[in-house]
């Protein structure tokens, strides 16, 4: 498992190398990218702050649990803090199992348990003002649909 948080730039490629297996017959990556908006608001940057090591300790937990849970070859989480421009990646899940549908599901389930569990804060930065947002709801983490999730 590649477990980390940082305040390098992310890759997806590394993610990705790290969770191959000859048993996985599907990588799944999911990139979090910084968006240029968000509630009605244009967005200049974000800042990302975290607690690396009690971040780690639930990443790896939330890694395990799924690979427990969805069955996974691999499990990858990576984490950007600092300031991070439109564009730039925040966040990568990257997991393999043997079947596609098993990696889709997987992996939202990991987005989705970061972005619950992981005590990462986020800094919105709009041109007359700026905002910690706080918890999934403030962050318009939806809820997967039934068929989606387990």
């Amino acid at each position: 498992m590649l477990i980390r948080v940082t305040d390098a730039p992310l890759s997806a490629d590394e993610a990705a190398r790290a969770v191959a297996s000859p048993a996985a017959g599907a990588v799944n990556v999911f990139l979090g990218v910084v968006r240029n908006s968000n509630l009605g608001r244009a967005v200049s940057y974000l800042v990302y702050d975290a607690y690396p090591s009690m971040a780690e300790r639930e990443m790896l937990a939330i890694a395990e649990e799924a690979k427990a849970r969805f069955g996974l070859e691999g499990c990858a989480i990576l984490h950007r803090t600092g300031r991070l421009e439109v564009g730039e990646t925040s966040l990568v899940v990257a997991v393999s199992c043997g079947h596609r549908r098993e990696s889709y599901e997987a992996g939202l389930w990991v987005v989705n348990e970061v972005k619950r569990r992981v005590p990462v804060w986020k800094k919105e930065v709009w041109e007359d003002g700026e905002e910690w947002i706080e918890g999934p709801e403030s962050l318009g983490l939806q809820q997967a649909p039934a068929s989606m999730g387990p």
